[in-house]
């Protein structure tokens, strides 16, 4: 099955994640009959600052064998850096695709997973992060019912009926760490839609809500049930699982991900041809080339980990191991 993948590459930071997401591609699973494209936003009104990489690392991304696309940003910039997955799916040649945030490391054959393009899903590594509920409502009912509303869907349809009422799994609610369709124009146009709409024009229930920066993750499911999506089944277990590990942080990664997936860093981050410029991603240099993240992996034990990501970042930040 060919499709492409792409993520966000910009200045600072993630153009180095994405360094490492093109080497471990190249890695964990060389028979990729895909394109990696590397979207990359272009300077503009809506930036603050020049968001594109540099050109030594455009370079070395081209090296690995990834496209960069540049995109320009109408709706989002520097306000809201999060809606560059949702701008950039305009720039992509209209085939089959795979979105991963640019934390992401290929663990495994990524083109073996069975994808059913037409039907998209998202990454259910995520928390109940959003909305939070107050004392006299609206409800997590309520609040959700609303949205779909806006948009003409059926709201009871989506829901999870395995999971008891008022409580937050019961609702289509997905992590946009990756996601899928078999179209990023049509997928694009609509999510751009469906986020600026929510952005400008919230239904009431939403008055007290926080939109930032959680409004990619509130438009995505709906984007997906519109398209006749869900929630992944079981042939998608190897994202997030054997084929990807969406690690957030370096010290998140060496904290709680597998053995596996910190030998793919650190083989990919010790090549030679890359190790050059990953040197100058401070967190790097001293997560793997100081050997300090050795250290922060023997602060927890991953078979007892908390159930909230913030717990294992207050221990991280304690112990003085917390780098971007």
């Amino acid at each position: 099955m060919t499709f492409n993948l792409f993520a966000i590459g910009q200045s600072g930071r993630l153009e180095f994640e994405a360094i490492l997401l093109a080497a471990s591609l190249r890695h964990s699973d060389p028979g990729f009959s895909g394109t990696l494209y590397i979207a990359e936003p272009q300077p503009g009104p809506k930036w603050q600052g020049d968001p594109r990489m540099a050109d030594p690392s455009k370079a070395l991304l081209a090296s690995l064998g990834a496209v960069i696309l540049p995109f320009e940003n109408r709706a989002f910039g520097t306000s809201y850096p999060h809606g560059n997955k949702i701008e950039a799916l305009e720039a992509l040649p209209d085939a089959p695709f795979l979105f991963l945030d640019t934390d992401t490391l290929i663990t495994g054959p990524l083109s073996q997973v069975p994808f059913d393009f037409s039907k998209p899903s998202a990454s259910m590594r995520r928390e109940g992060t959003w909305p939070k509920v107050e004392l006299y409502g609206p409800t997590y009912a309520e609040t959700w019912k609303a949205l779909y509303d806006c948009f003409g869907l059926d709201y009871a349809s989506s829901l999870d009926l395995s999971q008891p009422e008022e409580y937050w799994q019961r609702h289509l609610y997905f992590n946009a760490g990756w996601f899928f369709h078999e179209s990023p124009r049509a997928f694009g146009d609509r999510f751009l839609s469906y986020a600026r709409s929510i952005r400008d024009n919230p239904p009431d229930e939403l008055v007290c809500q926080e939109l930032f920066p959680w409004l990619d993750q509130i438009a995505l499911p709906l984007v997906i049930h519109s398209f006749c999506g869900g929630r992944p089944g079981p042939e998608l277990a190897p994202l997030d699982g054997t084929a990807t590990c969406h690690y957030r942080t370096l010290p998140l990664l060496y904290a709680r991900e597998s053995d596996h997936a910190v030998a793919v860093l650190e083989e990919v981050a010790r090549d030679k041809a890359i190790r050059p410029t990953l040197r100058d991603w401070p967190a790097l240099k001293t997560m793997v080339y100081q050997n300090k993240g050795r250290k922060a992996r023997a602060l927890l034990d991953r078979g007892a980990l908390p159930q909230r990501e913030q717990m294992i970042r207050n221990a991280l930040k304690r112990a003085g191991f917390w780098l971007r």
